[in-house]
């Protein structure tokens, strides 16, 4: 497994995931996708890692797949990723937990399919983005921009974006929605907003994100899928605290729990 895409877990709970390949603009191997997954594994079961940035080194995020690597894999390690099911595939929007992109330079290819993924994008004014999956005869590889970019930035602007494969610079891109702010330390500044989303509770946090993308890639059963996440929640340890530490005036202390003793249950309102 490679060594060049590390995580670094913070005190506040923040894990900082960082592709460091900078001499290849952080173009991605087959080793270090595996790596990138194995960190991103270790995130999600980690109760200390409370949200994910994911960023990259040298002045780049990340130029895609490395196409030295990709030529010499066949045709079926290629699609590998579409033998998988639903959203598990997207391991960043699989991820239970919030994830902040923090993008210096270019963010092309499969990299901007992981800014893609992202829940929030903090830039710096030389980050940029180009879908540029066309010029290699391509649809976008991991299938997140085709259903979740008009989302972001609306289907005229989306198909635009993925049909030129143009360049899409910091400023247009916030004036688009797709990123959220453009600071001088995005990294810094995504680690802020990190911080700033993992003090609601976890397992809240998790449904919510379940609900938003699988309604996207399965609207008719969006609602019942609500119902159950709404049941869930209210009979959540997370859910109880939440209102106790409202009722008893202080900040609530989430432990990210789905489910809460019946005495808990039954002693919180509503």
């Amino acid at each position: 497994m490679s060594d060049e895409v590390t995580m670094d877990v913070r005190e506040d709970g923040v894990a900082v995931l960082t592709i460091r390949r900078p001499e290849k603009r952080n173009a991605l191997r087959f080793e270090d996708l595996a790596a990138l997954e194995h960190h991103l594994g270790v995130a999600a079961r980690s109760a200390e890692v409370r949200a994910l940035v994911i960023t990259g080194s040298g002045g780049s995020f990340c130029a895609g797949i490395d196409l030295a690597d990709l030529a010499g894999r066949g045709t079926g390690d290629r699609g590998g990723a579409a033998r998988e099911e639903s959203i598990a595939r997207w391991r960043l929007v699989d991820l239970p937990k919030p994830v902040v992109a923090a993008v210096d330079g270019p963010a092309v290819g499969m990299g901007v399919e992981l800014t893609c993924q992202a829940d929030v994008r903090v830039a710096s004014p030389e980050a940029w983005f180009s879908w540029n999956f066309g010029q290699r005869g391509l649809v976008p590889d991991m299938g997140v921009s085709s259903l979740v970019l008009p989302s972001i930035v609306g289907l005229p602007t989306a198909l635009e974006l993925m049909y030129s494969g143009r360049r899409l610079g910091a400023e247009e891109a916030k004036t688009h929605g797709y990123v959220a702010e453009v600071t001088a330390d995005p990294v810094g500044r995504a680690a802020e907003l990190a911080v700033a989303m993992s003090r609601f509770s976890p397992f809240a946090l998790q449904q919510t994100k379940r609900l938003v993308y699988r309604g996207l890639v399965d609207p008719e059963d969006h609602l019942q899928r609500h119902d159950e996440a709404l049941r869930a929640c209210f009979a959540s340890a997370d859910h109880h605290e939440g209102v106790t530490a409202f009722l008893e005036r202080r900040e609530p202390r989430f432990a990210g729990l789905g489910s809460a003793t019946p005495e808990a249950q039954a002693s919180t309102p509503g």
